[in-house]
């Protein structure tokens, strides 16, 4: 499922979420219901009774999804394969409330990958938010790291949030200019 739905839900067990756009953690019920109004990624933004929560793409089957497997590596990868896996993953992660993900956003200001033997990679990513007070920023780290870490060649994620510099929307892919209605 790709895009924006508004494709009913029942919780079939408890599920930790985030509100949107306050980032704040909560347990949702078993036996709730509401909507599904974003399916991005992996992650959802579902709709319950007045307020928007972000269920994690680990936690689809709560609300009657599958969870999406980790990304295949080719056999004898190269450094190079390992880094555009690395970029498609990132490219899953969306921000709940802009349904652009992070790298055409230009949120992504660094990705390094360190080589800790033949078969292992460390990756070290700089990321930025659209507003330094984003209270989802936190939530859109974490789901960098997780998205990363998954890659079964991945020894260990660093992600961390700076701003310098601050983000302008000359920073955004064309692509997302446009999807946006930025582009003029």
């Amino acid at each position: 499922m790709f895009g924006h739905t508004n494709e009913p839900f029942v919780l079939t067990r408890d599920v930790s979420a985030v509100i949107i756009p306050a980032g704040e953690k909560l347990h949702l019920r078993k036996g709730t219901s509401g909507f599904i109004t974003q399916a991005l990624g992996g992650s959802f933004t579902i709709y319950i009774e007045g307020n928007l929560f972000r269920i994690s793409g680990s936690d689809a089957d709560s609300i009657g999804k599958e969870v999406e497997p980790p990304p295949e590596i080719p056999k004898n990868a190269t450094n190079e394969d390992i880094e555009d896996i690395i970029w498609n993953q990132l490219r899953t992660c969306y921000d709940p409330e802009i349904p652009i993900n992070i790298v055409d956003l230009g949120l992504i200001y660094k990705c390094e990958i360190v080589e800790v033997d033949h078969d292992l990679k460390n990756v070290k990513i700089d990321m930025t938010l659209t507003a330094p007070g984003c209270g989802m920023g936190d939530v859109l780290v974490e789901d960098a790291r997780e998205k990363v870490a998954i890659i079964p060649v991945i020894n260990n994620v660093d992600v961390e949030l700076v701003f310098d510099p601050p983000w302008s929307q000359e920073m955004m892919s064309d692509e997302a200019k446009l999807q946006t209605g930025m582009m003029y």
